[in-house]
């Protein structure tokens, strides 16, 4: 009979005792079991017609040989390298009698399903901005498969823009960012810790670069529409459109599609209004910039000041954490919270929080 141990949530091994003692018991997969079953043949023969040192190595060899096949196997199957689907995950800081260890930022990377998120218009952003935190100052910091999991979920959001043409300059901030990291990390072999070999990292950073090249020759496609256009909005409507964007970039490259739109992106109001959203009148005064005929210069003051201080995140929808379960999760997920009023207990997680969570 198997010997399991008291933590039934513990992932370990099952050992079984025999005359010779407890010994592990492995049970192979579905799609192992019948190329191992030659190895286990050898096996028997080989502890059948040996003596007692023979039957040791034979055993320990053909054991050996099993893990390589089954390690090999899972290597090289394209289905293995999937993406986690896990809607929420419990965040332990500290072990306790029921859970041994702590949560860390490659586990939680790794369980959460941000494979999903990025198909997720409201989501998409989030992630990008995550991705692009992580490859700032916490690449080092996630295991091998965290960071195979990361450059996945990184393939997939450049196929996505590439096809969709969604949002082409956030990804090309983000691969900036990590193509200036990876160089760094990659110059100081040695003096930082690379999980993996040096030739993997370069082999990722040619990836980058050529992602970068793809999203540089990406063209737009011009659709042809014979019905009602951009131009043919009133300019209320075209001005209001303008009031809604939160990102400066955005007005410009809106700008640029007509000259009335130009024109409406110049606006000393527009910009003015952009700055109050994003900065405090505190921030005004330690930057001043005047215009010529002595006004302030709103769009100026704006890439000035988000130079210095951080724009106010906007995201469609982000993960929250509840702070009586201590439970990490997408709001539509349907979290298993016992508190007696779940709402008041949720806190929205912005990508600074979500990697400040995990820090010890």
């Amino acid at each position: 009979m198997p010997f399991l141990g008291q933590d039934w949530r513990s992932p370990g091994w099952r050992w079984v005792k025999t005359e010779d003692g407890w010994k592990r018991f492995e049970p192979f997969g579905r799609a192992l079991q019948g190329g191992n079953s030659q190895l286990n043949d050898i096996s028997h023969s080989v502890i059948l017609t040996g003596g007692d040192d023979d039957e040791m190595y034979a055993s320990e060899d053909c054991e050996f040989a099993a893990k390589k096949r089954k390690k090999d196997h899972c290597r090289n199957n394209t289905d293995s390298q999937c993406f986690y689907r896990e809607n929420w995950i419990y965040v332990h800081k500290e072990s306790t009698r029921e859970r041994h260890g702590y949560c860390t930022l490659g586990e939680a990377f790794n369980r959460l399903d941000f494979s999903s998120a990025i198909q997720d218009i409201r989501r998409f952003n989030y992630v990008v901005k995550l991705l692009q935190l992580i490859a700032k100052s916490q690449l080092t910091s996630l295991s091998g498969a965290a960071q195979k999991n990361y450059f996945n979920i990184l393939d997939k959001i450049v196929r996505k823009v590439m096809e969709d043409h969604h949002n082409p300059r956030l990804i090309k901030d983000l691969l900036q960012d990590l193509s200036s990291t990876l160089c760094i990390l990659i110059r100081g072999v040695g003096k930082s810790v690379l999980v993996g070999n040096i030739d993997i990292w370069m082999c990722r950073l040619e990836t980058i670069r050529l992602w970068q090249q793809q999203l540089k020759n990406l063209q737009m496609n011009k659709q042809v529409n014979n019905g009602l256009t951009l131009s043919d909005l009133p300019l209320h409507m075209l001005s209001n459109i303008l009031h809604r964007f939160s990102d400066g970039w955005d007005i410009i490259t809106l700008g640029q599609v007509t000259p009335t739109l130009y024109m409406l992106s110049e606006d000393r109001q527009l910009w003015k209004k952009l700055c109050q959203y994003h900065f405090a009148e505190k921030q005004f005064c330690r930057h001043l910039i005047l215009s010529e005929k002595g006004h302030i210069d709103w769009k100026l003051m704006y890439f000035a000041l988000q130079k210095y201080y951080p724009k106010k995140e906007q995201y469609g929808d982000t993960l929250h954490f509840c702070r009586h379960c201590s439970i990490l999760f997408w709001k539509d997920s349907g979290h298993p919270c016992t508190a007696s009023d779940p709402n008041t207990c949720l806190t929205p997680v912005s990508p600074q929080h979500f990697i400040d969570l995990f820090k010890f």
